[in-house]
């Protein structure tokens, strides 16, 4: 099981990442909302402004506060090492 960093030191399971999403539309902001009725809401942004949804297969919604940019170059670069690593 590899993990994830999403920022602040908190980490997400990488097998249980369904999706990594802008906060910016519609529909997104209706997920969080109904995620945030149902207790299946997790802020990880310390404050901050949430750059990133993360969607677990739980039903769960992270909040995170760096770029999805960003967390989907963390899963390539565990994806590489791992490649890497059973190259060896």
């Amino acid at each position: 099981m590899r993990m994830i960093n999403i920022g602040f030191g908190n980490i997400v399971s990488e097998d249980r990442v369904i999706a990594v999403i802008s906060p910016e539309s519609a529909p997104i902001k209706r997920v969080i909302n109904d995620a945030r009725d149902g207790n299946k809401l997790i802020d990880a942004t310390y404050g901050r402004k949430t750059r990133a949804v993360i969607v677990m297969d739980s039903n769960h919604v992270v909040l995170s506060a760096i770029q999805p940019e960003t967390v989907a170059q963390r899963f390539m670069t565990i994806d590489n090492v791992a490649k890497g690593v059973e190259n060896d």
